[in-house]
This record gives C-alpha cells, sequence and structure tokens, in this order.
C-alpha cells in the first residue's frame, strides 16, 4: 500500500466519529484553517499529500483550567477527525514540549486516539547545512516503529504562546 494511501487510513481509522457539528461550521472558519473565527489558532497549516488541513485550534480564554484545545484534520466542508469530541478537560489529552538553542528551536504538541500516537511539530534546525525546517503532523500506529509524516506545504499559521503554562511537559 502506498504511504499517502496508508497515511490517511491511519487518519481515519483514528478517528472515532465523524465530527458534523464542526463540518456544519465550515462557513464560520477562519481562512485556510478549521478553526473557527471565534478560535485561537495554535498550529494550522495546508498538508501535502493528501490535500488537506490539519489545525490545533483553543477557545479564546483557554488557561490551565478553563477553555478547550481541538486538533481537526480535514477539509472545511468535511472535518473527518476532531479531537477529543468532548470539550471538557481537553488540556490533560495534550502535552507540550518546546526545546530552543542556539540555531535550534522545536515545539511540539502531542496525544494520543485509539493507541494511535499524534505528534504536531514545528521544527527548526539551523546546525544543519543547509538549515532544515520540519512542519507537520506525524502519526504512528500502535506496536508500529515507524511513523507517518504529513508535512506542511506552506508555512504553518502558530501560536504556542502561554502553552507551557497550559499543557502537562511532554518530556
Amino acid at each position: 500500500m502506498k504511504a499517502p494511501t496508508f497515511a490517511l487510513i491511519l487518519f481515519l481509522l483514528a478517528a472515532s466519529q465523524n465530527s458534523s457539528s464542526a463540518s456544519s461550521q465550515a462557513g464560520r472558519l477562519q481562512a485556510g484553517t478549521l478553526c473557527a473565527r471565534d478560535e485561537r489558532i495554535i498550529f494550522s497549516c495546508p498538508i501535502r499529500r493528501p490535500a488537506k488541513i490539519a489545525s490545533l485550534c483553543a477557545s479564546k480564554d483557554l488557561t490551565s483550567e478553563r477553555g478547550y484545545l481541538q486538533y481537526r484534520f480535514g477539509v472545511p466542508e468535511k472535518i473527518e477527525l476532531q479531537f477529543p469530541q468532548d470539550r471538557t478537560a481537553t488540556q490533560q489529552k495534550f502535552q507540550y514540549t518546546h526545546y530552543f538553542r542556539a540555531q535550534v528551536d522545536l515545539t511540539e504538541i502531542s496525544f494520543t486516539i485509539n493507541g494511535y500516537e499524534y505528534q504536531v511539530t514545528d521544527d527548526y534546525n539551523g546546525e544543519e547545512k543547509p538549515a532544515q525546517t520540519i512542519q507537520g503532523v506525524s502519526v504512528t500506529a500502535p506496536g508500529k516503529p515507524n511513523e507517518v509524516t504529513f508535512t506542511c506545504r506552506a508555512r504553518p499559521k502558530a501560536d504556542y504562546a502561554d502553552l507551557q503554562a497550559v499543557l502537562p511537559n511532554g518530556h
């Protein structure tokens, strides 16, 4: 099976149900994202293959005790995966990692759905020649050593401000 097809299957298998409420929001989404106009964009980018959007959206009042954080994957007309479905205590379902030093800046937000491990990554490594930037979403199936990576085809919209105080530390 080809990697893009397998990867799409991973996303669809991990979804416990389609989100009809999210897909009905298509007209109220911020341009180029799956985040509603009244939400904060934590991370959002168009994926190379398949031609979908990966978005991490939050309520404007997100703190460690209030608000919500949700991952969405699909297109504005059809959000195929929304995690978590319930917007209660979502902060405990994600982990945040940030590593920074000269020439290196790595941010990862991870979560697990039905044993599938997801990692939203924004990684700049200036020590590599030429410098490397890796941005996208990686998925690892249960019991599998290899991950499937969905790379952003354009620079993501990203705002990680205050996440360290909101989400549990991933490492």
